[in-house]
């Protein structure tokens, strides 16, 4: 499954991956984020790995985040592994004035087992909820201006 989003935040570019890049911020804006913990790698460089735990309804997660790229304040590329599936995000970052920033992303997500009869019967369910974590970032970073 393959999908992007786009968003536009106003703010000026520094400040948005200012406030992208800082651990701390993330569960400002990722529901249901309960703490995440480094466990390769420098954090924040390309290679390093986290584990982040999701409680989502009812239902823990938790994902294996492996940075592939990151170029910031232009590009941030990671995966994302979990039981169930993995997908890949490259966050695009463009300035679009002074005080104005649009973010895309980009998704290819693979799923097996139960989560491949899911996201095929309800595929929208995670389009939503990736554009669900964009709208609560834009909404995190104005709120910090």
């Amino acid at each position: 499954m393959l999908y992007t989003h786009e968003i536009q935040i106003d703010l000026p570019r520094t400040k948005v991956i200012e406030l992208f890049d800082t651990t701390e911020n993330l569960k400002e804006w990722q529901t249901g984020l309960q703490g995440y913990e480094f466990i390769t790698g420098e954090p924040g460089k390309e290679g390093s790995t986290m584990k982040l735990d999701f409680m989502i309804g009812k239902r823990q997660i938790e994902l294996l985040e492996t940075i592939t790229k990151n170029n910031l304040p232009e590009e941030f590329e990671g995966k994302y592994e979990w039981k169930g599936g993995w997908n890949t995000l490259k966050n695009t970052f463009i300035e679009l004035g002074e005080n104005k920033t649009v973010w895309i992303s980009e998704t290819e997500m693979h799923l097996s087992g139960f989560m491949k009869v899911v996201g095929f019967l309800m595929p929208g369910s995670f389009k939503k909820n990736s554009f669900k974590f964009m709208e609560n970032f834009k909404q995190f970073a104005e709120s910090q201006s």
